[in-house]
């Protein structure tokens, strides 16, 4: 390995490290503007100068390779002066708009002019003008500040895999522009305002609300989607102002998408923030206990076969764990926590996991899609799996929609006859998972969803033998459920199906249709048919006025994400924990609590008084609750459905990226996003076999 001594101090790198990066192994600070370990190297800045013994010139270290025998400065009064002289460079046309510019507090240019620049400026000419650019609604341009260091234009060419954004013109007469200045269309986009290191781009819904020094910053997780990416919620006072990522190696990197990110506006409208009982056919509020003595009236003396419970996608473990014990004391069997219907067992584990882990994509060799769109399910794996088709060596086959996913696949076929073929060996993609040390195939739910889901899962499960998906002697399991809700994979966890002789989501809504159901617990669940429910009473909890609120005969107002600590489950079994930013509105409470209250009206209460208590009932159902943020692998086993599968395509479960979910529904950015970009993102680009 090259050894260089970098200002008297001797490192020993890997081959292929820049000298930039050999002079971070050793905590010695280089400045850069263009540089970012996530992107391909461009060396605009010039900020990363540092001296070598030997060479005539200053070197860029961010695109210098590290050599044996180098010997290199960075804290010498000539490097101080190439800085400065590049820090004067950059700032002869960057308006002086610190008072007024979103960035100010935590800009990249504003730092490092303190610490690396010039006092005083020496250029007295005009500064230069720059149109602003659309690049939709989430992303404000004031691309006068712009100072080419084509972070966002390597950031949408290679991570989100949306070349649409570039520059046109030469040197101080270049412009970051996107395609036919048309909005930028991916669901990540919102990221190249943290990559900006100046205030050229920053976050329209967020223009001139705050200052950073305003906020409180609490670290927490997104369950906009099944991915658990890491985040950090940014409020004033009861406010939630904006979300950011949270560097999670494991997990999102340090990326999220869109909806992750601007969605929030959505938590301060449509909420729920007092109960409400349906009188005369009309919803009114009252107090706590009055909505807890009509649900005692309504279900007292009611036999437990007439009750059932259905938990939806935004629902915390701790809230599910409450109902399923309540369930249990009132001697219902009928409960799911699968609201989509998807047929999935509850064990074993492996069988409803992401098995190969989110960071496990890079050492996949192959990979299989079945019946899942993983740019609008989950983008954050979608980039994953076109970091690791960048790399090389890695073919895509795709059986469902031939959607743009930002990178070529082959196309196998749109339903389920393809998926059989593979599955007896007579396709010849069959031959390419076998041939590859670390196949990985992929189940959406949009193959699961269906009536014969569960023949499908089957079919899967003969694939996986078939192909060799599972490699026990390297610890290798291909197999893998992309989820597309927060609460699934803690709710089977929880085992939070139907119980002996009970109900699923589907024979619920029949029974409620049919008078056989005659109280339906909604947790938070709005995805249902809400008019097949025919004359059944709906206890509602939740925390906004969505299609469950409108149907309910009683409304108990519950906690958002943000408002609670609680536990999360995200798809590939890891267990992570939400932290409370800030409180509910009104008088909404966390859920656990509010079915810790409702059980002392129904008179069979539950062990549970405060949350420690909830939590280790969490650990005693299920031991992988023990375990936070850590990978738990699951044994393998049989599952999978009888019959025959159907010959209809698979279709994505999602149909609008921008709103899946009571919060994203409620969000005035997500509206805007649907009107700019419904239809953009989806379509085929021949990128495809």
């Amino acid at each position: 390995m090259p050894k260089l001594t970098i200002d008297g101090t001797v490192v020993e790198v890997e081959p292929g490290l820049t000298v930039l990066q050999a002079c971070e192994l050793i905590d010695v600070e280089i400045p850069r503007f263009c540089y970012h370990e996530r992107l391909s190297i461009a060396g605009n800045c010039r900020m990363c100068l540092v001296a070598m013994e030997g060479s005539p010139k200053p070197i860029a270290s961010c695109a210098m390779p590290a050599a044996d025998g180098m010997v290199i400065h960075t804290n010498t009064p000539e490097v101080h002066k190439m800085r400065e002289g590049v820090m004067e460079f950059l700032l002869i046309n960057h308006p002086l708009d610190c008072p007024i510019c979103d960035q100010g507090g935590e800009c990249d240019l504003q730092d490092q002019a303190l610490f690396y620049g010039f006092d005083r400026g020496r250029y007295i000419e005009n500064k230069r003008a720059v149109r602003d650019k659309y690049m939709g609604p989430l992303i404000k341009t004031i691309m006068t500040r712009c100072i080419h260091c084509t972070r966002c234009i390597r950031f949408a060419t290679e991570v989100a895999g949306v070349p649409e954004i570039g520059a046109i013109g030469r040197g101080e007469n270049m412009e970051v522009v996107t395609y036919l200045d048309q909005a930028l269309a991916s669901e990540l986009s919102g990221n190249v305002i943290d990559l900006c290191p100046v205030g050229a781009l920053t976050s329209k819904p967020y223009a001139f609300v705050a200052r950073p020094w305003e906020l409180s910053k609490t670290e927490t997780i997104d369950v906009m989607d099944a991915v658990g990416s890491n985040i950090r919620v940014d409020a004033r006072g009861g406010e939630v102002l904006r979300v950011l990522p949270r560097l999670n190696e494991e997990i999102n990197e340090e990326w999220i998408s869109d909806k992750s990110r601007f969605a929030c506006d959505g938590l301060r409208r449509q909420r729920l923030d007092r109960p409400y009982l349906r009188v005369d056919g009309k919803l009114r509020p009252v107090r706590w206990q009055e909505a807890f003595d009509a649900i005692a009236a309504r279900i007292k003396n009611l036999p437990g076969r007439k009750i059932a419970a259905v938990a939806g996608d935004l629902v915390d473990c701790e809230a599910m764990v409450a109902l399923q014990d309540l369930m249990a004391a009132l001697g219902s069997p009928h409960l799911d926590c699968r609201q989509d219907g998807a047929a999935l067992p509850a064990e074993p584990r492996s069988a409803y996991l992401f098995n190969t882990t989110i960071a496990g994509i890079a050492s996949a060799g192959a990979c299989l899609l079945i019946g899942t769109n993983p740019r609008r399910e989950a983008p954050i794996i979608n980039a994953r799996i076109r970091e690791r088709y960048r790399a090389g060596g890695f073919q895509i086959g795709v059986i469902g929609p031939a959607d743009d996913l930002t990178y070529p696949y082959d196309h196998l076929g749109d339903g389920p006859e393809a998926l059989v073929k593979i599955a007896d060996g007579a396709h010849p993609f069959a031959e390419v998972l076998r041939a590859s040390e670390t196949p990985m195939i992929v189940v959406g739910q949009g193959a699961l969803l269906r009536g014969d889901g569960g023949a499908v899962l089957a079919a899967v499960r003969k694939l996986v033998d078939t192909c060799g998906i599972l490699r026990p002697d390297s610890g290798w399991n291909g197999f893998n459920v992309l989820h597309t809700a927060a609460a699934r994979v803690g709710g089977l966890d929880l085992g939070f199906v139907p119980q002996r002789g009970g109900k699923d989501v589907a024979a619920i809504v029949a029974g409620a249709e049919a008078g056989e159901i005659e109280v339906v617990y909604l947790l938070g669940a709005d995805e249902l048919p809400m008019e097949r429910l025919g004359g059944a009473f709906v206890i509602y909890q939740g925390h906004h006025g969505d299609a469950g609120a409108h149907r309910a005969d009683v409304i108990l107002p519950g906690a958002a994400y943000t408002e609670k600590d609680a536990t999360y489950v995200n798809t590939e079994g890891r267990v992570q924990f939400a932290t409370r930013v800030c409180y509910p509105p009104g008088d909404a409470r966390e859920d656990w609590a509010i079915l810790r209250a409702l059980s002392d009206a129904l008179e069979c209460s539950l062990p549970f008084e405060r949350l420690a208590d909830v939590r280790a009932r969490l650990r005693e159902v299920n031991p992988v609750f023990a375990e936070p943020d850590v990978i738990v692998r699951a044994p393998w086993g049989t599952f999978g459905g009888t019959g025959e599968v159907g010959s209809e395509p698979f279709v994505s479960p999602i149909e609008n990226f921008y709103m899946t979910n009571a919060i994203s529904r409620a969000s005035v950015t997500m509206a805007e996003c649907t009107r700019a970009f419904a239809g953009k993102s989806e379509k085929k680009t021949g990128t495809h076999g």
